[in-house]
């Protein structure tokens, strides 16, 4: 049995996986998720601003240390889509360099199918259609993992995201106005039915759509208000298009103080909300599906699988090669 350490930095969040594989199979995974919220101010400056580095620095240097207490022998660290936008991420490339990580910024195709990979690990030999909706993009990706390995028929990451929209759109009023709202829709109905209709998803076949990332999570325990937070209850239920919708126009119509209070959301997560709640409305719409499945194996699940087997000396189950450095 192997054990991998990984972690993700992405727009909002940053995560750590400390996985035992074996087989082929995530047999034991831990997990930590941080808000450190790398996309502040993003989509204005087009740069990482320095509060938003340093508290990303902050967070790995915790998930360092948490990760050779744990036994790793070697991590595994990725940079998304606000890493893959701003004009400054060589300054927090070199800081994690000078950490020992040989830290990798991954297109979104590859974020895509490490995504699906994760996804299909509960959906043997059936073709899903997985959404990973994060803070700056949303990786599409159809495909199904059978014997002969991980089946990726199309994959498109599509810039509309939680804090993406948010910036873009509902940050003038408190809570957004209607105006803005339908802006927000808007933006992501046409980036999202172009996509859809580019991929042919509509006429795709797949058996459901697998939505991973927070919004998808914190929709779900803002519906059942759930707390303490339970991934158990989380992993693989099912929300209805009708039920997103309602849980949008709840949280839209609460101010940031109101929305932080609600059971079930993480008080951090309620700036970003409205917009992640509009994306995945509109991300069903364009592709046609009444309910989605909400996943929490994720990236992080399919990065594991992905760094075991390169470790292992064996061929990347992706179109990518990891590049793990030694933890000391």
């Amino acid at each position: 049995m192997g054990r991998v350490a990984c972690i993700d930095v992405g727009t909002v969040t940053c995560r750590l996986a400390v996985a035992d594989v074996q087989g082929g199979r995530v047999e034991r995974l831990q997990r930590r998720s941080t808000i450190c919220d790398l996309g502040e101010n993003l989509t204005k400056t087009g740069r990482i601003c320095g509060a938003a580095r340093a508290r990303v620095l902050a967070c790995v240097d915790g998930y360092l240390a948490a990760a050779r207490a744990a036994g790793a022998p070697s991590v595994c660290c990725t940079l998304t889509s606000a890493a893959r936008d701003a004009s400054n991420s060589d300054e927090l490339l070199a800081d994690l360099a000078s950490r020992g990580l040989d830290a990798q910024v991954i297109p979104g195709d590859v974020e895509g199918s490490l995504t699906l990979l994760g996804v299909c690990q509960d959906f043997l030999g059936r073709l899903v259609l997985v959404a990973d909706n994060g803070g700056g993009s949303t990786e599409l990706a159809l495909g199904r993992l059978g014997p002969d390995g991980l089946e990726v028929r199309a994959v498109r990451s599509v810039d509309v995201g939680c804090r993406r929209v948010t910036e873009r759109f509902l940050s003038a009023g408190d809570p957004p106005s209607p105006t803005d709202v339908a802006a927000a829709h808007a933006f992501a109905a046409r980036l999202l039915q172009h996509a859809a209709a580019d991929m042919g998803l509509r006429e795709a076949g797949a058996e459901r759509l697998v939505v991973t990332g927070g919004t998808a999570t914190s929709l779900v325990a803002v519906d059942a208000e759930l707390v303490p937070y339970d991934s158990s209850y989380v992993h693989l239920r099912e929300l209805t298009r009708p039920v997103v919708d309602a849980l949008e126009g709840r949280l839209a119509s609460l101010g940031l103080e109101a929305r932080s209070a609600l059971p079930g959301l993480q008080p951090k997560r309620a700036q970003v909300i409205v917009g992640g709640a509009i994306v995945v409305s509109e991300l069903m719409r364009a592709t046609g599906f009444e309910r989605m499945t909400v996943s929490e194996s994720d990236l992080l699940v399919g990065l594991s699988l992905t760094v075991d087997a390169v470790c292992a000396g064996d061929p990347s189950p992706v179109s990518w090669e990891p590049r793990p450095s030694m933890l000391v």
